[in-house]
């Protein structure tokens, strides 16, 4: 049995408490992970507040993970104690299914979360199957690279299920957790890069953080102007949107494709057909392509931009999620 010292909340919308738990023996495919930082995702926020009704109390949160290999399982192959690796939205998968045979592990009908069907990162530990512990480059910064491990692969995998050209013009819409990683792919990609967001009050960060152009749906005449301009639109937002505007900014055979959790989606079809124009959607990414996204954040110097708190101010730190001044993700790092 092997104590861990968590963070928890005991209900929702509850401040985090410690929190101590005990782990079984280890799974002869499991590794166990000393958690050296852990970013804070809305879906932390939304777990937290039960917005999707699934979360099972006291809760931990915590699934942008990077750690230390603390213990292997007896039948693990690839990973040793002392390696550096990364834990995101999901810990475990069957590993028979015709998904993860095929490379979707991420997809596989077993799936389990890290923080919906365990305890997560907030926490001195955490388990998850072999597979699932990503191998942190070098290159990388342990202590503020967690968000690559849920808000990177987001935004990365759709460049590469839909084999993104680097001739594309592509526009990110909404500037924030999501939306300031994938400006900076989108640009080491090779695109044609265009923030989107309500004000130009982002515009100098968003240019820095790689786009070559900027537009302000305040300012109405400025999306109007973008007709049939795109070959990807990425929705990194969670709002209701006017899907027709957007729809209208597509190139012909052009992709609205969202990351974000709208509630809903209401679009006009005919435009669609006659512009044989998609809509698409995903979430995180398989083990592969996560693999692939940390190399490729690696050679091409994609960092996340943090504010950090150790984690004994996890409470603190969540205000500033909740209240959206965060520029642009959390990090909790251990003492």
């Amino acid at each position: 049995m092997t104590a861990v010292q968590a963070f928890a909340a005991h209900e929702a919308g509850g401040n985090w408490e410690p929190f101590e738990y005990e782990l079984p023996e280890l799974g002869d495919q499991e590794v166990e992970v000393e958690v050296l930082s852990c970013g804070i995702c809305h879906s932390d926020l939304s777990m937290l507040d039960n917005e999707w009704k699934i979360t099972r109390y006291p809760f931990v949160g915590g699934h942008e993970i990077i750690g230390r290999v603390a213990s292997v399982g007896a039948n693990v192959p690839s990973l040793k104690t002392g390696d550096i690796v990364g834990v995101g939205w999901n810990a475990r998968s069957c590993m028979c299914c015709d998904q993860c045979i095929s490379g979707n592990q991420n997809l596989c009908p077993q799936v389990e979360g890290t923080i919906t069907h365990q305890h997560g990162g907030f926490a001195d530990r955490v388990r998850c199957h072999w597979s699932w512990a990503l191998p942190i480059p070098a290159e990388l910064d342990a202590r503020t690279s967690g968000p690559l491990l849920c808000g990177g692969i987001t935004v990365f995998s759709p460049l590469v299920e839909y084999g993104i050209s680097p001739l594309a013009r592509v526009a990110v819409l909404g500037i924030g957790g999501l939306g300031h990683l994938a400006l900076q792919f989108c640009r080491a990609w090779g695109c044609e890069v265009t923030a989107i967001s309500r004000g130009r009050d982002i515009e100098p960060e968003a240019r820095q953080l790689g786009a070559h152009d900027f537009l302000a749906t305040d300012q109405t005449d400025e999306l109007e102007a973008a007709a049939g301009r795109f070959d990807l639109i990425l929705n990194t937002t969670n709002a209701d949107l006017d899907w027709d505007r957007y729809i209208a900014a597509l190139a012909s055979k052009g992709r609205l494709h969202t990351v974000g959790a709208a509630a809903k989606v209401s679009a006009s079809v005919f435009p669609m057909i006659i512009g044989q124009k998609s809509f698409s959607s995903s979430p995180t990414g398989n083990v592969i392509h996560m693999r692939q996204m940390l190399n490729f954040a690696s050679r091409h110097g994609i960092r996340p931009m943090v504010e950090s708190f150790p984690f004994a101010e996890i409470n603190q730190a969540f205000d500033r999620l909740r209240n959206g001044s965060a520029r642009f993700r959390v990090v909790l790092q251990a003492s």
